[in-house]
This record gives structure tokens, sequence and C-alpha cells, in this order.
């Protein structure tokens, strides 16, 4: 099968993109397929047009590569791809608007509060410090990868929590302020494409951050920055509840075939409390990444994971599948 591979894009995330899609590409040709790397980049279309590719696999991450963008080129060229839809992918990809649709669909969330460029800033410091005495998590909606995240733990430290709402706004006109949760930090992967059976959820894995006390960037990609336990040691009934929570998230905003689901295990003197956080439609896909991890762990080598996601996309193509759409809650 001839399959192209995109990566890059215009996002802060596009070097991450590349490493995936090398570990992509390198499984697909471990698999047998004829494999091209492309860049996400204005002549694209022509390019694919050109290439005559049986699928495509994006592995690109933030704007434009997972946000729907890449995905509705694809659809008006008509060629299949791997993942999910431009609806669930642009829902997935601004964090505001998922948890509309995980309140729906009556998800345990953190509590939030949403504030505009155009609010007076010193003007939501009060409901913010009343709201949330504890600390909150600031965050561009529509980034990925940690970026321009930042914990408060002081919410008297004004000097602290206007610069992280300001740093923030560099990649996003709205901010999103949640209610800092101190817990475990986990995720699980949902397998959703045909080649596989049916959805289900990968095994939970927790990380343990070491480049700094939370999972940012530099802990995410850094060499020793995390480590992984997979599958997690969570108490007795709490891995099939995030096992649970996952797939439904991921039928919330209405994915297909992958998604990593993210969340916090505990919350205060409940060990036992998850907290649903975000929903990555297009997670990193190195040989030594989350996604392929869980895999591995269920008994699927990375190269045949690769090769059923791109048999799936042909399947479905095949059958003149439509994108999935989230169900009222």
């Amino acid at each position: 099968m001839k399959v192209a591979v995109i990566q890059g894009g215009p996002s802060a995330e596009a070097e991450v993109s590349r490493s995936s899609a090398a570990g992509v590409a390198g499984a697909l040709i471990k698999a047998g397929h004829d494999i091209d790397r492309l860049e996400l980049e204005p002549v694209l279309a022509r390019t694919l047009l050109e290439g005559s590719y049986d699928v495509v696999f994006p592995v690109t991450h933030g704007r434009l590569g997972e946000d729907g963008g890449l995905q509705g080129l694809l659809e008006v060229l008509g060629i299949p791809y791997v993942g999910s839809g431009v609806l669930a992918c642009a829902m997935a990809c601004d964090k505001v608007r998922a948890k509309h649709a995980f309140r729906a669909f009556k998800l345990p969330v953190a509590e939030q509060l949403v504030i505009h460029i155009g609010d007076d800033l010193e003007g939501t410091l009060g409901p913010l410090r009343e709201q949330f005495p504890s600390g909150i998590a600031v965050k561009p909606p529509t980034q990925g990868s940690a970026i321009g995240i930042s914990l408060v733990l002081d919410m008297n430290d004004t000097d602290a929590l206007v610069a992280a709402i300001r740093d923030a706004f560099r990649y996003d006109e709205y901010v999103l302020c949640e209610r800092l949760v101190k817990g475990r930090e986990v995720t699980c992967a949902v397998l959703d494409a045909p080649e596989f059976g049916g959805i289900r959820a990968l095994p939970v894995t927790e990380i343990f951050a070491k480049a700094a006390g939370w999972y940012d960037f530099k802990s995410k990609y850094a060499t020793g920055g995390s480590v992984h336990a997979c599958p997690a040691s969570l108490p007795p009934g709490v891995a099939e509840r995030v096992q649970h929570l996952a797939c439904a998230a991921h039928r919330a905003l209405g994915c297909r075939d992958l998604s990593r689901v993210d969340f916090v295990v505990g919350d205060g003197d409940d060990p036992n409390a998850v907290t649903l956080l975000e929903v990555n439609t297009i997670p990193g896909m190195t040989a030594t990444s989350l996604y392929p991890e869980a895999a591995a762990a269920a008994g699927i080598p990375f190269p045949d994971l690769c090769d059923g996601m791109v048999r799936s996309a042909l399947k479905r193509a095949a059958a003149g599948l439509v994108e999935a759409m989230p169900m009222p809650g």
C-alpha cells in the first residue's frame, strides 16, 4: 500500500510531529508498505494528488494538522486517512469546547473559568481567587504538549498569577483556568479501528515526571524527563473506571481509530477520584511514546498497530462510512 505520512506544519509542535512521523514511517516500512513523509505546507494538496496515495497517515500536532484543517483538506481530496474526522479533531483541539461535550455526557471534569484577551485582567483576579483558593492550572485551550501551561499554587502571588495568564495569551485569545487537581497523572489509549475489532481501552499508563513537578514539555520530550508505568498500579477498580471514561470521552467527541485520554487520579482526601483532562486525537507515535507503549502492553507491536490503522482507513473508505458524530448526552 502506498501511504503518505504527514508531518510538521505551522504549530509549535512541528518538531515533535516529525519525530512521531519518523516512528510511524519506520513501522509501516517494516509492515511492508511504500512510504513517503510529506510536510504540511501549501503545496501538499498537489503533492498528494500527484502521488496517487492509497491512504494518508497524519502525524501532525497542533494548529492546522490536528484541529481539523488537514482532515478537511483530505475530505475534499477524497483520500482515505487515519484518525478522527474534522469535527472530532476540531473539538478535541479546543479544551474549552471539548469540556462542553464532556459535561453533556456527565464526565468528571475540573471546575473552570475562561478569560478572553479583551477582558479586564485585573478584574478577573478576584473571581479566580474566590473560586479557586487552592490553585489553578492556566492553559491556552488550543495548544498541546503542555505548551503555554502554568500551574499557580499560591493564588495570592499576583505576579505569578498575572504572568501565567499573559503567557497563555501568547498562544490563544482565550485562557482556560481550571481548579488545580493534585493527584497521579495517568493516561489511557483508546483503540477504535475496524481492523482491531471495535472500541477498547488499552492498559492505563501512569506518568512520573522527572524534569519538573508535573508532566510539562521538558518532562514529555527531554531525555530522562519522565518514566512510565504500564499497566499502572492503581487502587482496585480505578483502572477500570479510567478505561471506561476514556472510551466515553472518545465517543463524546466522535473520535475514531485512536486517541489518548489524559486524567488525574486522586483529589484531596479521595485517592480514587478520577478527573478527565483532555483527549488527544493524534497522540505521539514514536516507538517509545505513550500510545505505542500501551499497545505493546496489550500485545500489539508497533508495526502491527500502524499497519492496522492504514488498513482500517482503507476499509472505512471502501464502505463509504462518514465521520463519527457525537451522540447527545
